[in-house]
């Protein structure tokens, strides 16, 4: 619970980077944004390769690395919605749900990248592990950053950002517009993470800590969260394009409503304790259930904001929701196992965050039709507003 206590403590800086760069964002531009957020990700990261430990610094070494996790908060709180953007705003309305998903598939990359990277040093004698080894993974980050950055430098900006700035004047502060003009849809974009958000959390990092409670082994469950991640690139994809075909809501809805129905059965699976089985509670709940919603959110959430003051709108949204979902759902979870020794209450949560998403979903409205498949091939779309 200490160890998900320091974990919450860097999304409790999120909303403020989603303020921050969200007024940079709509301002200066997505780019401009996105170059910030990853040098101070980046650098902050690194450093942590070079904290001084508690007996050289006492209290100064915790304090130092809490810090930097804010750091890592606030430059995460404005790095999603620019990254979404520079893709959905470039992308053609019939195949923006596809496209913009390969900015999540970004994620799970990552996630098996930096599992990889932990996973090799671990191969070191322990005392040479905790002496250095620890440090290699956060310095090696250095080395993304200098290709990040270069990367984005050399992006063009968002067309359809360029275009608005042309057409409308920017506004002073474009938090406080995106909280005036679309207060309910940063509502529904707050509800629509609460699932996607809280549950991907629940079954990726607390069911690291179930697992062990119930006796198995550690290495399996590390090797079956990457699986699920490695897989959950590809059918991030799928769903984004099956959103295209057949509509945000109805792809997000299958999503919300498949982890519901997993919740108490992902639990059985790891009490199994057979690589089969636990592996494939991995790939159902993460790459099936959090893939459908994850792999559509990106252009769901593009199409609830204008575009002057989106990418502020998205921030707020996705980072705020991000506090109280998948920032204390590990630790939430951990209190309802330690408390009733049983899965069955955070399973109930789960359920509990789904229920939150359906009504989102639903409150949402339809906001386009599906294209048709030849439409959708000729590259023309003929999308419709319904209330």
């Amino acid at each position: 619970m200490a160890a998900f206590a320091g974990f919450a403590v860097g999304f409790a800086a999120r909303p403020l980077g989603g303020l921050i760069f969200g007024h940079i964002g709509d301002r200066l531009g997505r780019k401009r944004s996105l170059v910030l957020t990853l040098s101070i990700m980046g650098i902050s990261t690194a450093l942590m390769g070079l904290l001084p430990t508690y007996a050289q610094v006492g209290l100064l070494a915790p304090v130092l690395l809490i810090l930097l996790r804010v750091l890592q908060g606030v430059a995460a709180g404005g790095e999603w919605g620019g990254g979404v953007l520079l893709i959905s705003e470039n992308s053609n309305s019939s195949r923006r749900g596809m496209l913009s998903a390969f900015s999540q598939g970004g994620i799970s990359l990552g996630f098996v990248l930096s599992s990889l990277a932990f996973f090799l040093v671990q191969m070191l004698p322990e005392p040479q592990f905790l002496a250095w080894g620890w440090r290699v993974p956060f310095l090696v980050s250095i080395l993304l950053l200098g290709v990040g950055a270069y990367i984005r430098f050399k992006l063009p900006e968002s067309k359809e950002f360029s275009e608005s700035r042309e057409a409308k004047p920017q506004h002073r502060l474009a938090a406080i517009e995106a909280l005036r003009a679309h207060p309910r849809e940063i509502l529904v974009a707050m509800g629509l993470r609460v699932a996607e958000n809280g549950g991907s959390y629940i079954f990726l990092s607390f069911s690291i800590v179930y697992g062990v409670h119930v006796g198995v082994d550690k290495g399996l469950l590390l090797l079956a969260v990457a699986v699920s991640m490695l897989a959950s690139f590809g059918t991030y994809i799928f769903f984004g394009y099956l959103s295209d075909l057949i509509g945000r809501r109805l792809v997000y809805a299958m999503g919300a409503v498949g982890m519901g129905l997993i919740a108490f059965p992902f639990f059985s699976m790891i009490d199994a304790n057979t690589p089969a089985i636990v592996i494939l509670a991995f790939l159902i709940a993460n790459g099936l259930c959090h893939g459908a919603m994850i792999g559509t959110q990106p252009a769901f959430f593009h199409e609830l904001f204008s575009a002057e003051v989106r990418y502020s709108g998205m921030a707020i949204a996705h980072e705020v929701a991000a506090v109280f979902a998948g920032g204390i759902a590990p630790l939430v979870a951990t209190a309802l196992l330690l408390n009733s020794n049983s899965s069955a209450p955070v399973s109930f949560y789960v359920i509990g965050m789904v229920a939150i998403t359906l009504v989102a979903v639903v409150a949402a409205g339809r906001k386009r039709t599906h294209v048709s498949r030849s439409r959708h091939y000729s590259g023309h779309s003929t999308p419709e507003h319904v209330s």
